[in-house]
């Protein structure tokens, strides 16, 4: 009698624990796909780059990597790159292999099938005038003409990364390397945060509508850039001011110079950014972004006040508006929601009931705090509507009598083509239900979006500029750029 042998369970798929990180996940949360940082002059780059992409981990976490030059040696490149958390990725070993004062370093999410360690960043190129390393936050809305373009001309691509288009530009073209950048990024759309870094120089650039966040600090001597400021406080640095849209700063060997490769035509940061993605000790175009969520929370509080027993938010990016309904209302916020940070990717579950398993292994409802109580609960999206449901159900069942939903944002009714990774408008449910059948979807008593212009008020900002200076295209269909619906939105950075 033959006796079938069975493999282990194998918990994820692919070579590495966190392949895939942030597609197919339990929940349906968007994913902001990269951050950068960026050193210059300040010895032991390699250790402050290390600090700074791990304030940055949360925007992403399957690769990360750090290219440093080494002045006194050559102006010599060493780097490392590799799949995983920072702490993964870099040991004390690996930093010690990285010597210089001059670095920059890359976190990244990967979206649809693009995840393998040839697209982790920086990338790095050897070119006609020596070593180039790029590394970028956001999108490239027109990559796929430009490379087109340039495959036509005889360019062979080594990645899918729209990161890897202005390289060929800067590579094909005769100026020097300045003018070089500056003409490869005036020939770019979408939203984007670079850093370029060659064997003497460092240029930093940010899109013209300043979509993706770029910030510049101060740290003895040198200069750091970040996609947020909280790395700056990891690191000890001064933060000095927000790279604005359209400016392109040269670092070598002479200082800092400042330049434009595009004039400003409308101000629009991502509004995600304030909601959701950006770490609440973070500021943004000097707005703090806890007080801005505070405030969104208020807001909601004002525009949809629900008489309730307690107030709670979904971990963590919902927290603070939860506290700032909370203290509007005088409803008490407690956590009745718990987030197990050490989950890391959702374990590939072969039923519902099990999936449904994973969904308590990485957020529990506090059955003390909320049975028998009528809760508020503060989200800040709704994107498909099945975290809604699952999270709805689970303080249900944990004994809840009645749960209030409250949102932070606007309905989420269209794709992002500048750095998000969204799904296609048919999937996200706010762009073809009513606030009655999502609020049926999710198994609410009842549902209310934060209004566009209670959430542009939240904020601050410019009161001049379209929308205070935000970007709400993901809530209104008014792109800042030319944007093809029919393009791949997911190919980014």
């Amino acid at each position: 009698m033959s006796v079938e042998i069975k493999q282990p369970h194998q918990l994820w798929s692919g070579d590495h624990y966190n392949e895939g990180i942030g597609r197919d996940d339990i929940f349906d949360k968007l994913r902001e796909e990269c951050g950068v940082f960026g050193v210059f002059g300040v010895p032991n780059a390699a250790s402050l780059s290390y600090y700074g992409l791990h304030a940055l981990q949360h925007r992403g976490e399957e690769s990360a990597g750090i290219c440093t030059v080494d002045t006194e040696n050559g102006r010599k490149f060493s780097y490392h790159r590799g799949m995983g958390l920072v702490k993964e990725v870099f040991d004390e070993r690996r930093i010690q292999e990285l010597p210089g004062d001059r670095a920059i370093g890359h976190v990244r999410y990967s979206t649809a099938g693009e995840s393998k360690l040839a697209n982790a960043q920086p990338l790095i190129f050897r070119y006609r005038d020596g070593d180039l390393a790029v590394a970028t936050n956001g999108n490239i809305v027109n990559a796929p003409e430009i490379r087109k373009e340039l495959e036509s001309q005889g360019s062979i691509f080594q990645t899918s990364s729209d990161t890897e288009v202005i390289a060929h530009l800067i590579a094909r073209s005769n100026k020097d390397f300045e003018t070089a950048a500056k003409e490869a990024l005036q020939r770019l759309i979408g939203g984007f945060a670079f850093l370029l870094m060659t064997n003497d120089k460092l240029i930093v650039a940010s899109d013209p509508n300043g979509l993706r966040p770029l910030v510049m600090g101060k740290l003895g001597d040198g200069y750091v850039f970040s996609s947020e400021t909280c790395a700056f406080e990891t690191i000890g640095a001064e933060y000095v001011r927000d790279v604005q849209p359209g400016e392109l700063l040269y670092l070598d060997a002479e200082g800092i110079r400042e330049d434009r490769y595009a004039e400003v035509e409308r101000r629009a940061t991502c509004a995600m950014e304030y909601i959701y993605f950006a770490r609440p000790d973070s500021d943004i175009n000097a707005i703090n972004i806890h007080s801005a969520r505070k405030r969104m929370g208020r807001q909601l509080a004002m525009e949809a006040f629900v008489d309730a027993d307690i107030v709670t938010g979904v971990p963590d990016s919902s927290i603070s508006a939860a506290i700032g309904y909370a203290e509007q209302t005088g409803i008490p916020y407690e956590l009745g929601l718990i987030k197990n940070k050490y989950t890391g990717r959702t374990f590939i579950q072969p039923s519902q009931e099990l999936r449904e398993r994973g969904v308590k292994m990485k957020l529990s409802a506090v059955r003390k705090v909320v049975e028998g109580k009528r809760v508020v609960m503060i989200d800040d999206s709704i994107v498909r509507g099945t975290t809604s449901r699952r999270i709805v159900n689970m303080l249900r069942e944990a004994g809840a009598t009645e749960v209030h939903v409250r949102i932070t944002s606007p309905p989420f009714k269209n794709p992002c083509y500048y750095g998000i990774d969204t799904p296609d408008r048919k999937e996200l449910i706010a762009s073809y239900r009513t606030l009655e059948e999502i609020r049926e979807a999710i198994n609410a008593d009842s549902l209310y979006f934060l209004s566009e212009q209670g959430f542009v008020d939240s904020v601050g900002g410019n009161d001049g500029a379209h929308n205070r200076g935000m970007c709400l295209a993901c809530f209104d269909n008014d792109y800042p750029t030319p944007v093809n619906e029919e393009s791949d939105k997911s190919c980014s950075c």
